[in-house]
């Protein structure tokens, strides 16, 4: 008699070897793992007493690129890329167009004042900033203790 000992990383292979492997090739792929990946700029969250500050890290767009909108307390952050190569030689054997598009949302709280809200791209960082209404401003004094 013989033992024989599993891999616990391949134990599903015993009924069926190769059928994992087979997803794991079409999976590991770059077309298709290209394809799966969301590409969702990672974001920063800040707030000082007078503004709310979000960045959101987004390399290689233009700011035309960027359309925000703001609908109720929900701002709407989002891009649409294309990419394509105009080339007049139609001698090539695989070609991909390049669409990328993202959409972010940020609810924004009660205390943001949605008629002053700024934006700007600069390397690469898309940076807003949303003024608190005056009311929401923390107020900082002494207090004198008696």
């Amino acid at each position: 008699m013989t033992l024989v000992k599993l891999n616990p990383e391949k134990k599903n292979n015993v009924l069926l070897p190769g059928f994992n492997d087979i997803f794991e090739s079409f999976f590991n792929d770059s077309f298709i793992s290209d394809r799966m990946v969301t590409r969702v700029p990672a974001a920063n969250i800040s707030e000082t007493p007078d503004h709310f500050h979000v960045e959101l890290a987004a390399p290689g767009l233009k700011k035309e690129d960027f359309k925000l909108n703001l609908d109720k307390n929900m701002l709407s952050i989002s891009v649409e890329q294309r990419s394509e190569n105009n080339d007049d030689q139609k001698n090539y054997s695989k070609r991909e167009y390049s669409y990328n598009s993202f959409v972010r949302s940020f609810t924004l709280p009660e205390t943001a004042d949605d008629n002053s809200i700024e934006a700007e791209y600069a390397d690469g960082i898309l940076k807003i900033n949303i003024a608190k209404k005056e009311e929401a401003k923390s107020v900082r004094r002494q207090i004198e203790v008696k």
